[in-house]
């Protein structure tokens, strides 16, 4: 009932959202804009507007639908159906009583080959999921912390963080789309040159397109980044109140020092790591981590 009732208001949001900016538009190009000589009302288009939430929302959730099969493919991973080992049981057992807990379907449980400390949770809803765990967080953390960062995964599960992470996308997307495309339509071929019959400057309107889509894009991905921070918190809480506060600070904690370690080992910066469970970046690429710094995690977990 509870997910039902959020992925409703999600809908309902978004068509909001739609409806808001269809009636925004349609008062800043018919009355706004001509007050001050500006007229772009033979450029605007409903149809493009419907055409850039099929394409943003489509893709999105499209990704969401075959986020399993795609994680797979990408991974040298292995199934845990029967435990072989002690690790395996800590795995398959800890999913399988959070699981039960909640009372959701349980989780696909899976190991992939990578030295770094890392796990995640993806799949299109909290009833066909999967979670994974590298065997570097199998070799770096003890028992408890790795369960805490499995309850971490369950969290996302539980919370439809993949789902309402695929919403905002979409709505990010549209923008994206959406913007881009209106520009290239007002620059390519003007009001007054469609009446005229004359042409406009499609190089030109493309050269715009194309800067567009790269500088939209960008602060459509510092929106869903800052988006992925903050439920990274609440994952964080979501484990404190299985096993605890300080089986997740410890588990942050020995992540934090593989990194350390091997930053200095190698003297190099992980290219992926804005996208991983240390979140341990500087700069622009800070607001592009999906994961908050460890000692800011450390720091909320000590506070609940």
């Amino acid at each position: 009932m509870k997910s039902l009732k959020g992925i409703g208001l999600l809908i309902i949001s978004n068509i909001l959202i739609y409806l808001t900016l269809s009636i925004t538009v349609r008062v800043l190009v018919n009355m706004v804009l001509p007050a001050f000589g500006i007229d772009v009302r033979g450029a605007f288009s409903q149809e493009l507007l419907v055409w850039s939430l099929v394409i943003g929302f489509g893709g999105a959730f499209i990704s969401l639908l075959f986020s399993k099969q795609m994680a797979r493919a990408m991974l040298d991973c292995t199934q845990i159906t029967q435990p072989r080992t002690q690790a395996e049981q800590v795995i398959y057992g800890s999913v399988r009583e959070i699981a039960e807990r909640l009372h959701i379907t349980m989780p696909e449980v899976w190991v992939y080959d990578s030295p770094d400390p890392n796990a995640f949770a993806t799949g299109p809803s909290k009833n066909n999921a999967m979670v994974a765990v590298s065997t570097g967080l199998l070799a770096n953390l003890r028992e408890d912390e790795v369960k805490a960062v499995l309850a971490h995964e369950m969290g996302h599960v539980f919370n439809g963080d993949m789902f309402s992470t695929t919403v905002l996308a979409g709505l990010m997307n549209t923008f994206v789309h959406y913007i881009s495309n209106f520009v290239y339509q007002t620059v390519a071929q003007p009001q007054g040159d469609r009446e005229e019959g004359q042409s406009g400057s499609p190089i030109l309107g493309f050269v715009v397109y194309l800067f567009l889509q790269v500088v939209l894009s960008v602060l459509a991905m510092l929106v869903v980044s800052w988006h992925s921070r903050r439920r990274e918190y609440a994952a964080d809480a979501f484990s404190a109140k299985v096993y605890g506060k300080e089986s997740m600070i410890k588990a942050l904690q020995a992540i934090d020092r593989w990194v350390n370690r091997a930053q200095f080992e190698y003297s190099t910066q992980d290219a992926l790591a804005t996208m991983k469970i240390s979140g341990n970046t500087s700069g622009f690429l800070h607001l592009l981590a999906t994961h908050p710094p460890i000692e800011e995690r450390v720091a909320a977990l000590e506070r609940l």
